[in-house]
């Protein structure tokens, strides 16, 4: 299959998960199809790229949306077309190529419940609700209940859950030495520094004799910093293996937005379990679908949770990460996304003409 994709970065892992679902996705994918990744040339990504060249598929970059106009033909030839959350104005690309898209035109919301309060409230440049309809099927981070509503609400012609997932080659078990006791690896987020100082930070206090780490951008100069907690402003993606191999747990902490919603796994969770690291994760519905809790993950509301995990014998410390490894391999690798993907492609590679009509219609109205 010749499938083209437009996502916010590929090249630049600098302050974005994207690229790491992409990068996780594309690396099985573009060993079997003919893999187009067109990505907005932004100043940001640009000083920051830490993968210029993909090994696994061709990438493009384009300076604005009249610039698209260069791969019409790519486009219009493709099996599949995909669109992603955050693309730079991804509602107006979505207006601008849907007439000449072929095949299947979906959208790919690695942000759904963040879109979806956006779009209630004043709205957003990537995604809009006139453009909902236009796409075929909108595959979504996020499973569960939202993805009914996502066509009772918003209009979507069809949804299918497309969870982020982890490249077992890279992630898993190392020999290395065990530098912190636990550790979270995360972007600055508001809504989740709260849980960050209940689930990581308090517990340090509590426990000045064990290590712990946050790695990450963006956190702010006031934040105070118990004095047994090492801060890492960036890791790079190639540097995460050895990142959750270091420690003897690996904190997850989920956006307020996708909490609410549920069933939204962060990629995190998939990249520490392949490495056999045990995670503790604050608690959401839908998480016990992906892993078990108390024989896969420990589920903590509060610092005495973490305490006590943090407590736990050794042998019972492994055992828990090494189901969690099992459990991961077993269902949430990039093989496993890549087949979801192919399958939902080919069930839709005859697109209902109602439908195509109709995204004809919406194009031109």
């Amino acid at each position: 299959m010749k499938i083209v994709i437009l996502g916010l970065s590929l090249s630049s892992s600098w302050g974005n998960g994207h690229a790491t679902t992409y990068r996780a996705l594309l690396g099985v994918l573009g060993g079997q199809h003919d893999v187009l990744f067109l990505e907005r040339d932004q100043t940001w990504y640009a000083e920051n790229r830490d993968m210029p060249e993909p090994p696994f598929c061709r990438l493009e970059l384009y300076r604005d949306r009249s610039e698209l106009v260069r791969f019409r033909r790519e486009i219009e030839t493709a099996d599949a077309v995909i669109i992603g959350s955050y693309v730079p104005e991804g509602a107006a690309v979505a207006r601008q190529i849907a007439a000449w898209v072929s095949g299947p035109f979906c959208f790919y919301d690695i942000d759904t419940p963040v879109t979806l309060a956006k779009l209630r409230a004043s709205g957003t440049d990537y995604i809009s609700t006139d453009t909902i309809p236009l796409f075929d099927l909108y595959l979504s981070f996020t499973g569960g209940p939202m993805l009914e509503r996502l066509k009772t609400e918003f209009g979507a012609q069809r949804t299918a859950p497309l969870y982020c997932s982890v490249d077992e080659t890279r992630y898993r078990p190392m020999v290395v030495s065990r530098r912190w006791d636990l550790g979270y690896l995360g972007t600055y987020s508001p809504d989740r520094q709260p849980a960050l100082e209940r689930l990581l930070l308090e517990p340090a206090r509590r426990l000045p004799h064990l290590r712990f780490v946050v790695a990450g951008p963006m956190y702010p100069s006031a934040i105070v910093w118990p004095a047994n907690v090492e801060r890492i402003e960036h890791l790079p993606p190639e540097a995460h293996p050895e990142f959750y191999n270091s420690q003897r747990w690996t904190l997850n902490i989920t956006r307020a937005d996708m909490v609410v919603a549920g069933f939204s796994p962060s990629v995190r969770l998939f990249e520490a379990s392949a490495c056999g690291t045990p995670i503790i994760s604050d608690s959401w519905s839908g998480l016990s679908t992906i892993f078990r809790p108390g024989q896969e993950i420990v589920l903590a509301d509060g610092s005495d949770a973490v305490v006590a995990a943090l407590s736990m014998a050794e042998d019972e410390r492994a055992r828990l990460g090494e189901a969690g490894r099992e459990r991961c391999l077993a269902a949430h690798t990039a093989r496993h996304r890549a087949a979801e993907l192919e399958a939902v492609i080919r069930s839709l590679r005859m697109p209902d003409p109602s439908a195509t009509a109709a995204r004809n219609e919406g194009v031109l109205a």
